[in-house]
């Protein structure tokens, strides 16, 4: 009986290691794919042994012992007809001082240095041959792992799910040939067992046809989950949203009434929503648009479709001071067709808190305007017909999917400044339909972006002293400390007090995330007011600060942050008629990744391109977010390089789905199991 426990928990401690590997099944050790390869398929004679380089090597031992200085180490001592090597240990068992007695024949893998001594190999991996021992007849597979998981226990468990696991092909052969793709079977041998004299290259660099497969596989496992989702998501049914008699028509009301024209972006992007919105089926749509492209005012149009057909509407945003000007601006553009818009903020009293919910609750506020808490339980809609999100990429899966189910079925609408690039697009938004705002409104300048390194930063305190003794406003923004929020709290505070000595005749500002709201509200009150002319800053003001009279920005630290961010940031300024300038302040010296990041937005000033840079230095990992995403992210294709087979598998995704769906069926669960639902986000 105990031996039996002792076996369970010990298969539960395995199941927990593989687990964290994000295995489960056989199939994931299947599609566990190796990191490299080494080669024990032949012998190296061992004076012909390359230092430096990982070899084979097969000699007799001729002596064994442990030393003690410079410290405790095993030293074995082997011998072929061409040559002696030592084998060192720092780290050993008494098992294996055993193991390697004199007399022994020894096959040892490592890589060869020479030392003071001749040459010696530190902590090979060894075997003792007792009796012939062949070679083995394919490369040696080194697979990704956990501790406490030995690459010998991997490959066993590796080889008996292939074994077991169906590996027919679910594309049907026709399709595979039209795409010049080789067998899914053949793919997994050649990957788990490639020959002696494979392309050893095309392993390496995951360009040989087998990668390809497994690359092309896993797209198509990616598109099939959306596309699958994308035509349930047309089969629900959800309110259509019709354009009223024009007596009622509050979107061409507000048209009418706007002190601009919609460019024709805006025009041809609020004509794909408004033909979403009418359709009996929920609307999912992503708008993006470089920052100032003007998204918020389709927003407004989008949420006032839903108020003409007597339903409400939503819209989160991720930082309060955003959502304060949203609420500024829906109430401005609301407000004198009779409606009225509500605020929810961590800021309220109580008792305003309470008067607000009541309000939604009864429908008597047909918009509701707030943070993440517009999603938490107590916050109750009469009848949500659309769900806003901007800058949809900050917040989590579960967080999008709660807010959108507060009506049994509303439309959503998300919005991202964020440009995504078009491949990613294509791969991790393919369950969504895309409206693209690709110009800016007329009368904008393009913000001029300078360099300069920390020793010209009294140059650059005197410009914003012209700046401001001209009328005009700036922003001060402070390094990013990633490590320590306290550190970047107190950076800011010292920032604030330098520039406040530095400028008395100026009333400087200062506002950070861990100010409470209502002082955050007060200070962005003044800086817009005009009182503040100086407003030193963390990232708090990345996204959703509109001042037209601030047009100068100073980014301390500018190689600390990511080109999104930079981005962003940069556009607070330029939102005016005059110039406006963002100055990059960088420390030398500049690794190069930072080098590239200040170059990219320096050279660039649409957000697109920027987005296709930022994409290419980080992978899409960084760049969505994995974590706030909810996606599993792709382990083998890379959405720039295989750009091809993105394209190849989106059409090959449909055509299944069409024709095949039991191949296509078959195919996602070979390849995300129970794990689909995450790419629904």
């Amino acid at each position: 009986m105990r031996k039996a426990s002792a076996r369970s928990s010990s298969s539960r401690t395995v199941a927990a290691k593989l687990s964290k590997l994000g295995i489960r099944r056989d199939l994931d050790l299947v599609l566990h794919l190796p990191l490299r390869y080494e080669d024990e398929t032949r012998v190296t004679p061992i004076a012909n042994a390359p230092p430096g380089l990982a070899v084979q090597v097969e000699g007799t031992v001729r002596s064994t012992e442990i030393v003690y200085r410079p410290k405790r180490q095993l030293v074995s001592r082997i011998e072929d007809s061409t040559g002696e090597l030592v084998l060192r240990f720092f780290n050993f068992y008494a098992s294996q001082a055993k193991a390697l007695a004199e007399g022994a024949t020894v096959r040892a893998f490592g890589e060869v240095r020479t030392g003071f001594f001749g040459g010696e190999m530190v902590h090979p991996r060894f075997r003792v041959l007792l009796g012939s021992t062949p070679l083995p007849q394919a490369l040696t597979p080194i697979y990704p792992t956990t501790a406490g998981l030995g690459q010998g226990s991997l490959r066993k468990m590796i080889e008996a799910a292939l074994a077991r696991a169906p590996l027919d092909d679910t594309l049907a052969e026709g399709v595979s040939k039209a795409l010049g793709l080789c067998g899914f079977r053949e793919a997994v041998d050649s990957l788990h067992h490639p020959r002696p004299g494979a392309d050893e290259a095309g392993l390496s660099a995951r360009t040989s046809p087998a990668w390809r497969r497994m690359k092309f596989d896993e797209l198509l496992a990616q598109q099939i989950s959306m596309r699958k989702y994308y035509r349930e998501r047309k089969a629900r049914a959800a309110p259509p949203l019709l354009r009223p008699d024009k007596e009622r028509c509050h979107t061409a009301v507000l048209v009418e009434r706007l002190p601009f024209r919609l460019t024709r972006a805006q025009q041809r992007v609020w004509k794909e929503i408004e033909g979403d919105l009418a359709q009996p089926h929920p609307m999912h749509r992503l708008l993006q648009g470089d920052v100032g492209s003007g998204k918020t005012v389709i927003a407004v149009l989008a949420a006032l479709r839903a108020v003409e057909n007597g339903l409400q509407a939503a819209v989160m945003a991720p930082t309060e001071i955003l959502a304060e000007q949203h609420f500024r601006k829906f109430s401005e553009w609301l407000g004198p067709l009779g409606l009225e818009a509500a605020w929810l903020t961590g800021s309220q009293t109580r008792k305003e808190r309470e008067s607000t919910l009541a309000a939604v609750a009864s429908g008597k506020t047909p918009v509701a305007i707030g943070t993440h808490a517009l999603f938490q339980e107590h916050v109750q809609f009469r009848s949500l017909g659309l769900a806003v999100v901007d800058e949809q990429h900050r917040f989590g899966v579960a967080q999008r999917l709660a807010l959108r189910r507060k009506g049994a079925e509303s439309h959503q609408l998300m919005m991202s400044a964020t440009p995504i690039p078009r491949t990613l697009s294509m791969s991790y938004y393919a369950d969504l339909d895309v409206s693209v705002i690709d110009e800016l409104p007329p009368g904008r300048k393009p913000i001029v972006t300078k360099l300069a390194d920390s020793s010209r930063r009294v140059e650059v305190v005197g410009r914003i002293r012209e700046s401001c003794a001209a009328g005009r406003q700036a922003y001060w923004v402070c390094p990013l400390i990633e490590e320590s929020e306290q550190l970047q709290l107190q950076t800011a505070l010292e920032t604030y007090a330098t520039l406040k000595a530095e400028f008395p005749e100026l009333e400087v500002g200062l506002i950070h995330g861990r100010l409470k709201p209502a002082q955050k509200a007060q200070t962005m009150a003044a800086f817009l007011a005009g009182s503040i002319k100086l407003l030193v800053a963390t990232t708090v003001i990345e996204v959703g600060v509109d001042v037209p009279n601030a047009s100068l920005m100073v980014i301390e630290h500018a190689e600390r942050f990511g080109l999104a961010q930079l981005h962003q940031l940069r556009g607070r300024v330029g939102r005016g008629a005059e110039e406006s300038v963002c100055v990059l302040l960088y420390q030398k010296p500049l690794g190069e990744a930072a080098r590239s990041r200040l170059r990219v937005i320096f050279e660039n000033s649409d957000g697109f391109v920027i987005a296709r840079e930022d994409l290419m230095l980080r992978g899409p990992g960084e760049y969505l977010g994995a974590r706030q995403s909810g996606a599993p992210l792709l382990r083998f294709a890379d959405l720039e390089k295989d750009s091809d087979l993105v394209e190849a598998a989106r059409g090959t995704a449909e055509v299944l789905l069409r024709d095949s769906p039991e191949a296509a069926e078959r195919h996602l669960e070979r390849w995300l199991g129970g794990r689909a639902d995450f790419l629904r986000a």
